[in-house]
């Protein structure tokens, strides 16, 4: 379906633009009209992470004139292996201003405007409304929820992008035109059904594939060219080298967004059994240091079970775990791999997979278990630093 320009052209091009857009302004269906559409346009990308960093240097290099950047994170070198905007002397930095430097480094003719806030109920709106496009490129649910439901009683257009190991989705929304993401994904998965790039890892040049799709419609969109992909699903699967396209239809039955909701609620970072079982069985890490200790001075006994996959344990691990993945408790296979005769302690990276895990095992009956708040990151972070992160 083809649609109209999204932005009126900005009144000129200097020579100094005519010359660095050139290559853009000798292709009929952009040239010197589509060229000053992309100067006038005011285009929000939300997340300078894993897609949203070959999105801003795309757009910057394509000549959008206003990219607004919303950023709240500092640069971690665990990033350096997708996030190409950001570099070794920026690890510590706040990433929108890693960002900033790195656009105005491709196009000092861009403003650059940063919201260094992470976006919530209160702040979407307003800084929604002073872009013509979305960009989404973030890695959690609730926000993709939130960006959604803002760009529908706004009125505005977004590109959504995901990424995960080597699978890339891509779509555009626009709620006056077609579908939006709860037309494809009504609701959340299960809590801890689908892992994070952060836990699943993700295959670092994938993101410049679906970054450059993601950029690819936002300049279809602005300058009114080609055929977007709204009402459309690509996915791309990189080690079998294949795009495959789904037809996105608007559910007719669907309730209409009339306001925001609490979309942490409506996620749920952690399943309802999971943060019950929690609740009175996590201990910190300066916790089990001591525990540890004493298990070493013969004065405790328990199993510190690690419910992470293998490649992770290979990265870091706190000293005296093993290995028991969480997909495991979730067969129950793993039920038969632990003592009845001992307090079992479990931990994952963050806390979120072993809060899973130990209500499992609760329900099994082994009621004194507990797991690890914050998990190896936690024990990285405050116990042994001469660990790696990841």
């Amino acid at each position: 379906m083809s649609l109209p320009p999204l932005v009126e052209p900005a009144p000129e091009l200097t020579v100094d633009e005519v010359r660095r857009y050139s290559r853009h302004l000798i292709i009929p269906d952009v040239g010197m009209a589509g060229q000053k559409r992309l100067k006038n346009a005011k285009v929000l990308v939300v997340g300078a992470g894993g897609l949203g960093s070959p999105a801003l240097l795309y757009l910057a290099a394509a000549g959008v004139g206003t990219l607004g950047i919303v950023e709240f994170d500092e640069v971690d070198e665990s990033n350096l292996q997708r996030q190409i905007i950001h570099g070794q002397s920026d690890v510590g930095r706040s990433k929108a201003q890693s960002a900033r430097d790195s656009v105005k480094e491709v196009n000092p003719y861009v403003n650059v405007v940063l919201h260094e806030t992470r976006l919530d109920n209160d702040n979407v709106l307003d800084i929604f409304a002073g872009y013509d496009l979305i960009l989404d490129g973030t890695d959690n649910f609730a926000t993709r929820y939130l960006v959604n439901d803002a760009a529908v009683l706004l009125g505005k257009p977004y590109v959504w992008g995901s990424i995960y190991r080597f699978e890339g989705q891509v779509s555009v929304f626009w709620a006056e035109h077609g579908p939006n993401y709860r037309d494809l994904y009504p609701e959340p998965p299960p809590p801890g059904m689908v892992p994070s790039c952060a836990e699943g890892g993700v295959l670092g040049v994938l993101c410049a594939s679906i970054g450059s799709i993601m950029v690819t419609e936002a300049i279809k969109l602005i300058t009114g060219i080609g055929d977007p992909l709204l009402g459309r699903l690509m996915i791309y699967d990189a080690l079998e080298m294949n795009y495959t396209t789904l037809k996105i239809r608007k559910d007719p039955s669907a309730e209409p967004i009339t306001e925001l909701i609490d979309y942490e609620a409506f996620c749920g970072t952690l399943s309802d059994e999971a943060a019950e079982a929690a609740a009175d069985a996590t201990i910190s890490v300066a916790k089990l240091k001591a525990w540890l200790d004493e298990r070493e001075r013969g004065e405790r006994d328990f199993l510190l079970v690690d419910v992470r996959e293998p490649n992770e344990y290979e990265i870091n691990r706190i000293p005296g775990a093993v290995l028991i993945p969480k997909g495991e408790f979730l067969t129950g296979e793993a039920l038969e791999k632990l003592p009845q005769d001992k307090q079992v302690v479990l931990h994952c990276k963050s806390g979120m997979r072993s809060a899973e895990a130990l209500a499992v095992i609760k329900g099994a009956g082994l009621a004194d278990a507990v797991h690890v708040g914050g998990g190896v990151a936690a024990w990285v972070n405050q116990i042994d630093p001469s660990q790696p992160s990841y």
